[in-house]
């Protein structure tokens, strides 16, 4: 763990491309995120995906994760009750927001939870810009995320990007995170493409929809390292 923490460091000392790995729900696939130097690891609380996670479990795998890793919990419209019970025994630090909330809900969960709140926004043209800035005032950190296919029965991890160009020498007053169809062999190119200072990774890591594969989380993590930050 402290290996991890002093890894931490040395990425931010190089402004090195922060990774966040989503969807754990195994020891052994946290424990490789921790090792390998991700900077968010995220579990979800959306029972339509197969990566959801009960809190308590959740809260079994959080206390693995080494101080200075940002723990995200990813809800999709949730009610109170869930909130509260992921803040209460989830372990988190931090909520992701991933479905429909209105910029109202993203500030009144953020009051009611006192933890920061990222917003995720899906993207599949430049209109879709646009309503990010709604968020701007209510959300501590972006995510674009790619638009899910039709029939999809989630908003996130399947597999999708869209076009990174879009984000291309945009300016956000919070800062933001890159999401969709990433994988160790295209993050480079999503990086540079897109000047993403952050990157989320679910599905580009896994063998099957939420079966992780701690070979996969090591690998992007190794790529991830080697990239730095563009006109930083």
């Amino acid at each position: 763990m402290r290996a991890a923490a002093t890894r931490l460091a040395e990425r931010a000392a190089t402004k090195a491309v922060a990774v966040k790995i989503c969807g754990l729900s195994t020891a052994e696939a946290v424990d490789a995120a921790v090792a390998g130097g991700a900077a968010y690891v995220g579990f979800v609380f959306f029972p339509p995906s197969p990566r959801s996670l009960a809190p308590a479990t959740a809260g079994a795998l959080a206390a693995r994760v080494a101080p200075g890793i940002v723990r995200v919990a990813l809800t999709v419209d949730a009610d109170d009750a869930l909130i509260d019970a992921i803040v209460r025994v989830a372990g988190i630090d931090m909520l992701q927001l991933h479905g429909a909330e209105p910029p109202e809900r993203v500030a009144e969960l953020r009051a009611r939870s006192a933890l920061p709140v990222m917003k995720a926004v899906a993207i599949s043209g430049p209109e879709d810009l646009g309503r990010a800035g709604r968020y701007e005032s209510v959300a501590d950190r972006l995510l674009f995320d790619a638009r899910p296919p039709a029939g999809a029965t989630r908003p996130g991890g399947n597999a999708q990007p869209f076009d990174w160009s879009l984000l291309h020498g945009r300016r956000w007053t919070r800062p933001w995170m890159l999401a969709g169809g990433l994988d160790a062999d295209n993050v480079a190119e999503a990086v540079r493409t897109s000047g993403a200072s952050a990157v989320d990774v679910s599905s580009g890591v896994e063998d099957a929809p939420g079966i992780k594969n701690v070979e996969k989380i090591r690998r992007f993590l190794a790529v991830a390292r080697d990239l730095k930050l563009q006109g930083h």
